[in-house]
């Protein structure tokens, strides 16, 4: 019978302790870069505060009759449209500043719509047709006045959806052939819309109609919420 020398009993004991340190360094490692990524991608999109009800231009907050941040939910964020007509108020963007989006591929939202029965949600400039919403960025330094290269500043997504009750989802991707205010679709100015992605500031949604402008403001007839449940830039 062979007898193991102790030196070399308490060398292999030792280094079977060494590898399970190394192991267990290894997951605490992989642990903390899967937390701070985390903390980065939930950084990115910030809480109720972080947002602006607007747009505010040159000081003005063209949505009018409503806060200027919405109010924080047990899950997301919520706002009231105005009622029961357009002179009470209407809503027209809520955006958050995000910075580039170089590197980005999509915008995805979870939402709920709660309405009394018999409420309806309005467009106010087209209010015989559908209230939409939009999905929107911001390129950085946009004058408003969408003539010359500012025309590119602001971009809409191609998929607009109808403000219905319920629980939505909307996604949509940068390869998708976004508009801008006037004429430019990414597909027409290539430049301009990789120009405005990689020089992007806010970045969010707008409400209005497919007529009289996607992001020219909404009301409702009678009580309405829109509760935003997750709003992720991925």
């Amino acid at each position: 019978m062979l007898v193991q020398h102790p030196a070399k009993r308490w060398l292999a004991k030792n280094l079977l302790t060494a590898e399970e340190a190394l192991m267990r360094n290894v997951m605490i490692s992989a642990a903390l870069v899967l937390a701070a990524s985390a903390a980065v991608a939930t950084a990115a999109v910030p809480d109720a505060d972080g947002w602006q009800i607007g747009p505010v231009i040159r000081g003005k907050n063209y949505s009018v009759g409503m806060p200027s941040i919405p109010t924080d939910a047990r899950q997301g964020w919520y706002f009231d449209f105005p009622y029961p007509s357009p002179s009470a108020g209407h809503v027209h963007a809520l955006t958050f500043n995000h910075g580039p989006l170089t590197g980005k591929s999509r915008i995805v939202m979870r939402y709920r719509i709660d309405a009394e029965r018999g409420v309806r949600i309005m467009p106010r400039e087209a209010p015989g047709n559908p209230a939409t919403i939009t999905m929107f960025f911001q390129r950085r330094g946009d004058s408003w006045n969408a003539k010359g290269r500012y025309e590119a500043y602001r971009w809409y997504a191609p998929t607009v959806v109808d403000i219905t009750p319920g629980v939505h989802e909307v996604s949509v991707s940068f390869r998708d052939n976004w508009a801008a205010v006037m004429n430019s679709t990414a597909r027409t100015n290539p430049v301009g819309f990789r120009e405005a992605i990689d020089d992007a500031d806010r970045v969010g949604f707008v409400l209005g109609a497919r007529v009289g402008g996607a992001g020219h403001g909404v009301f409702a007839t009678g009580p309405a919420r829109m509760t935003v449940l997750s709003f992720q830039v991925l």
